[in-house]
């Protein structure tokens, strides 16, 4: 009994040490297999789908508009994992406190990182991936190998926005490469046999296996890549939200879990304290900080 109880415990130290060590040190290996991935399912679409749909005579700019997307992402990839996201140094921590105000609830006035050792920002956090402070902080993205922050936000979302059109775009095309192969052939207006010998008209069902059967690589390619655009869809609405309500994902999920917050010392111990977001300036403005982020605290207009 002992035995059996010592064995779970160490595998799950080891399991914990591993994924400690794959999430939280800086590694390529996301990137690696981030490359990897849209090399085969390009690899793929070059191979047999461009080849069958220029043999179709699909349009041209239709059959390039993947390539075009993935020539943008990349350059955005390139960005998000290359670019300063906005690092706070003894240098710039004078400077960078007056950019954003205190919330008072979420951020505090005053507060020295204690690894850094400077002062935080507000909507600063330290990363222990990078071994940094990164101001206005969203998170640390294993994909490009690198901190989200104010410098880098903005390349960010034309990432995700560039990698969900590439993969839509790439799901279309094929899609629409094997409809036109179901027309050509008139099997959607067959029938066939079942076991009883009994005729019926083909059905979704039995169209998508022969396509399985016909074109197997092509259409796992496909229900990848579908499924790849619906995540990714996913994800890119909530970074837009984000973005059109100037709030970063650190701020969210803080925000989100913010009941058992203490209270504030200058508040009343019988009155709850209330999150509200005083980042937010409007849709336009918000989006607008993304793409320009601001260098000074803006005051209020009396």
């Amino acid at each position: 009994q002992v035995l059996s109880l010592v064995i779970p415990t160490q595998l799950q130290r080891v399991t914990h040490q591993a994924l400690h060590r794959l999430f939280h040190t800086r590694s390529c290996l996301f990137m690696v297999l981030h490359v990897a991935l849209q090399a085969a399912v390009f690899g793929e679409y070059t191979w047999e789908v461009f080849v069958y749909c220029w043999e179709l005579q699909f349009h041209l700019v239709l059959l390039l508009l993947p390539y075009l997307l993935l020539a943008g992402n990349l350059g955005c990839f390139l960005l998000c994992s290359r670019a300063n996201p906005g690092t706070v140094t003894k240098s710039n921590a004078a400077s960078l406190v007056k950019v954003y105000a205190y919330d008072g609830v979420l951020f505090q006035r005053g507060l020295v990182c204690p690894t850094c050792t400077v002062e935080k920002p507000a909507r600063s956090k330290h990363c222990s991936v990078c071994r940094t402070c990164v101001h206005r902080f969203d998170h640390h993205c294993v994909w490009v190998n690198n901190c989200i922050g104010a410098s880098n936000a903005a390349a960010f979302l034309l990432y995700l926005l560039s990698l969900t059109a590439t993969a839509a775009a790439v799901a279309a095309v094929t899609a629409a490469f094997l409809i036109h192969v179901l027309l050509l052939s008139d099997i959607m207006h067959s029938t066939y046999l079942d076991a009883q010998g009994q005729e019926h008209p083909v059905e979704i069902p039995f169209l998508v296996q022969h396509l399985f059967l016909t074109f197997p690589r092509i259409v796992f390619m496909l229900g990848f890549v579908i499924l790849l655009t619906l995540v990714l869809g996913g994800y890119c609405s909530f970074s837009l939200y984000l973005a059109l309500t100037n709030q970063t994902t650190n701020e969210w999920c803080k925000s989100r879990r913010f009941g058992g917050s203490p209270h504030l010392p200058t508040q009343p111990q019988d009155r709850p304290l209330v999150y509200k977001n005083i980042y937010s300036k409007g849709i336009w403005r918000n989006l607008k900080e993304i793409f320009n982020p601001p260098t000074v605290l803006e005051r209020k207009k009396k």
